[in-house]
């Protein structure tokens, strides 16, 4: 794999602690070493390490350190559930000082209430699943106490993961997590309804499901490397009175996708803001 360096992530002058090293937290971290960020500026906190994480130690990460080892981070990044943190959070403030850029991907969880409970300069952050491959995208808010260089930094720390995009109104990132933290979902579920469909019009289910999920991914990339409009790509596939034009007449109408996803996106808005209660 070639590997890109990132003079922002060679260019810390402090380490870098990761608290919580699942699927999401372990893509970031991966991210980080393959872009040039030193494994021994690399610290992280993770009570049950997988074998991946555990394999980074072998390149210098450190593996929960105490606060006296690291020294007061230069950027703490919060990958926990937000359940957990609420229990962890108390435990990981000796990590930040007044100085550290602390930036957390942990849904519903508010500027305000990352600052009140570590301090710190406090990026918020919103990454989706392919974040595993690369291919994420993310969208970030800063508090006012964020500096440029800080910014170029967690911009830096969260590009490792996939494309990255700043809004300056928190009160976006619900809107951004029903939209992109849990899109993933809505495409797996399209993927699974379709196959569904295909063994209900008369296909093997493995046929169905490889067609299904082939379909999507290939879709999917076709929408990522094409700069038309995806209106203009569905209309592409679309022959006046086909089979296409047939089955969107049911996709398209009163009740169908657009009502659906407009209230799905509806209700995970909503419980994006009862979390951060």
């Amino acid at each position: 794999m070639k590997v890109v360096t990132n003079n922002a992530l060679q260019n810390i002058s402090g380490t870098v602690v990761l608290a919580g090293a699942g699927k999401m937290g372990g893509a970031l971290l991966s991210g980080w070493l393959a872009q040039g960020l030193d494994p021994g500026r690399a610290a992280v906190i993770e009570p049950h390490p997988s074998d991946d994480i555990r394999a980074y130690l072998a390149k210098g990460v450190r593996l929960n350190p105490s606060p006296k080892e690291t020294g007061p981070a230069a950027a703490f990044v919060v990958a926990l559930k937000p359940q957990a943190f609420r229990e962890a959070g108390p435990g990981l403030k000796p990590y930040v000082d007044a100085a550290t850029l602390v930036v957390s991907i942990m849904a519903g969880m508010t500027i305000a209430s990352l600052g009140e409970v570590l301090g710190g300069h406090v990026v918020r952050a919103m990454p989706n699943t392919p974040a595993a491959i690369g291919r994420g995208i993310t969208v970030a808010v800063a508090a006012k106490d964020v500096s440029s260089a800080q910014r170029d930094t967690a911009d830096a720390l969260l590009r490792a993961a996939g494309a990255v995009e700043w809004v300056s109104d928190e009160s976006l990132m619900d809107a951004v997590t029903a939209v992109s933290g849990s899109g993933p979902a809505y495409v797996f579920l399209l993927a699974e309804e379709l196959a569904r469909a295909g063994v209900a019009a008369g296909l093997p289910e493995r046929l169905a499901t490889k067609l299904a999920r082939e379909t999507v991914a290939g879709s999917g990339e076709l929408l990522h490397r094409s700069d038309l409009a995806t209106a203009t790509l569905r209309q592409n596939v679309t022959s006046p009175g086909g089979t296409t034009a047939a089955a969107l007449e049911v996709l398209m109408g009163k009740d169908g996708l657009q009502s659906l996803m407009t209230r799905a996106v509806a209700a995970a808005t909503r419980r994006s803001k009862e979390l951060a209660k």
